[in-house]
């Protein structure tokens, strides 16, 4: 289930955003804690602030996590999570040394993390990614338009 909101496919702008359903169970969740705030607020002290404080950071998390965009920016791509921008990253062109359409791992799943194969995972949903090998390490950005994406920066550092 996921959207594109934006896709620009020449060869000097590339602006794509792929939303998916995972952030509704964390807003869920959030959603569960305070209403746990709420029932026990006679309780224990601790426990009504645990729960509100755990409900409060849960559904920052999943704003955190809403969307992923990849975006031209000039002279690198930027790759960040929003809608509240606390995870993004840039990658310079320069920096690229070949780029491939491939598939994460099913352990590899979701977010930001290390792969076991070496280097990054940047993914919101879904298996398919676009293999970025950078001179100091490799990048594997989750996509639904990895064909796009792969196609827009083999343009782009075949440019230099």
């Amino acid at each position: 289930m996921t959207r594109m909101t934006a896709t620009t496919r020449t060869s000097s702008t590339y602006s794509h955003t792929q939303s998916a359903p995972l952030c509704l169970f964390v807003y869920g969740g959030a959603i569960w804690m305070l209403v746990g705030a709420v029932a026990c607020r006679n309780e224990d002290l601790w426990l009504p602030i645990i729960l509100a404080v755990t409900g409060v950071s849960m559904a920052v998390l999943a704003a955190c996590f809403h969307h992923l965009t990849v975006t031209d920016l000039g002279d690198r791509l930027g790759v960040a999570f929003g809608p509240v921008p606390l995870f993004h990253r840039s990658i310079r062109y320069g920096d690229i040394e070949s780029v491939e359409v491939g598939r994460t791992l099913i352990i590899e799943s979701w977010g930001i993390h290390g792969s076991i194969r070496g280097g990054w995972v940047w993914n919101l949903w879904g298996r398919d990614c676009v293999m970025v090998r950078m001179t100091k390490g490799t990048l594997r950005i989750g996509t639904d338009d990895a064909e796009n994406l792969a196609e827009f920066l083999k343009r782009r550092i075949g440019d230099r």
